[in-house]
């Protein structure tokens, strides 16, 4: 794996989302207590930035069509998205939230 340097950890608010470009990748960080998810930051229903969408736990909702995705699978909970949205594994070191962006195999 090769994590890299996304945010600060005080940076990605609790119980919510923070937007950020990780070598080019627009990934969304979600904290949820001790736990940050990341996953592409774009809804694979309607191409809309999940970050601009509300959290709840490990889930976060586009606020388009209210598809709402599990942050730690992509995997949609509901219709109208049927397709998951790919996810990073996450890692913190000190205070900060490092993102491995290699291909999952």
């Amino acid at each position: 794996m090769s994590f890299v340097a996304a945010a600060a950890l005080a940076d990605v608010p609790q119980g919510g989302v923070l937007a950020v470009e990780v070598d080019g990748e627009e990934i969304a960080l979600l904290r949820d207590g001790d736990d940050v998810y990341a996953l592409r930051d774009e809804c694979s229903h309607a191409s809309i930035p999940l970050s601009e969408g509300e959290v709840e736990g490990c889930e976060i909702e586009c606020w388009l069509h209210g598809s709402r995705f599990d942050a730690r699978t992509g995997k949609p909970v509901n219709l109208p998205a049927t397709e998951p949205v790919p996810t990073y594994p996450t890692q913190i070191e000190g205070d900060t939230v490092m993102v491995d962006l290699s291909p999952r195999s």
